[in-house]
C-alpha cells in the first residue's frame, strides 16, 4: 500500500493556535503562528460577535489553509473542543448526519466541515496544551487573538462619534 505521499519526505511545520473571545458569544480574535524550520509566519483576524469555540476552530482553518502544499503538521491547540472535535467527535457526527449523541445538531458544522476539508491535504498530529501557562507557542497565538480584538476595538473608538455636553 503506497502512502498518501508517495515516499515523498513532506515539509514539516509546526502550528500553534488559539482563540479569544470578550464576552461569549461577543466580539472575538484567532491567532496562528506557523513554524517550519527558521521560518515563522503570524496570522490573525477578528469577528464582531462569535464564540470562544468559534475562534478556535477558525484558527485552525486558516492555519492549515495558509500552507500552500501538503505538509506534516503538528498542531498545538489549548482548546481540548477543538483536539477531541476532530479526533474523535467528527467521526460520530459525520455517521449522525451531523447530529451529536443526543440527536442534536452540532454546533459550528459549518466551520467543523471547513476544517474536516482542510485536513484532507495533510498529516497532522493534534496536541493539547494548557492555556496561560507560560508555553511560547501558545502565549503567542493568544497573544495575536487578543491583539485582533484590540485592534478593532481600537479602531472603532476612533471611528466612533464622541458625544458632548452643551
Amino acid at each position: 500500500m503506497s502512502d498518501s505521499n508517495d515516499g515523498r519526505s513532506l515539509p514539516s511545520v509546526i502550528i500553534y493556535t488559539d482563540g479569544a473571545c470578550r464576552g461569549n458569544p461577543g466580539p472575538g480574535g484567532w491567532g496562528a503562528m506557523l513554524v517550519s524550520g527558521s521560518h515563522e509566519k503570524t496570522l490573525n483576524g477578528f469577528a464582531p460577535t462569535t464564540t470562544n469555540n468559534r475562534m478556535e476552530l477558525t484558527a485552525a482553518i486558516m492555519a492549515l489553509r495558509a500552507l500552500k502544499r501538503e505538509c506534516a503538521v503538528e498542531l498545538w491547540t489549548d482548546s481540548e473542543y477543538l483536539r477531541l472535535g476532530i479526533t474523535q467527535w467528527i467521526h460520530g457526527w459525520i455517521k449522525r448526519n451531523w447530529k451529536t449523541a443526543n440527536r442534536q445538531p452540532v454546533k459550528n458544522a459549518d466551520l467543523w466541515r471547513e476544517l474536516l476539508s482542510e485536513t484532507q491535504r495533510h498529516r497532522i498530529n493534534w496536541h493539547w496544551v494548557k492555556g496561560h501557562a507560560g508555553h511560547p507557542g501558545n502565549e503567542r497565538a493568544d497573544a495575536l487573538a487578543n491583539a485582533a480584538i484590540d485592534a478593532h476595538a481600537a479602531q472603532a473608538a476612533a471611528t466612533s462619534p464622541t458625544s458632548s455636553e452643551s
